[in-house]
């Protein structure tokens, strides 16, 4: 089992998410007046699912869509680990 968190006081780990969460208020949330609960979820899910892994290309995976990168990755052959 892996730790999932680097040690206390060190938020690498949690930027990828906080850059995310970021982008998501910035992006949509500010943007589109949502009426409910259920409409506020439908606009999260198609803006995850559709544009965010889809469409909106991101630098640090080399300026491609999650689903690219993901695609690519798996389509790659695995390299054994450094010893």
């Amino acid at each position: 089992m892996r730790q999932s968190l680097s040690r206390p006081r060190q938020c690498w780990d949690n930027a990828v998410a906080e850059s995310f969460f970021a982008t998501l208020k910035t992006e949509l949330i500010y943007r589109v007046p949502l009426a409910s609960v259920a409409a506020a979820r439908a606009a999260v899910f198609e803006y995850i699912e559709v544009f965010y892994n889809r469409r909106r290309i991101h630098s640090a995976l080399g300026y491609q869509t999650p689903a690219a990168y993901e695609t690519g990755r798996l389509h790659q052959p695995e390299t054994a680990p450094a010893a």
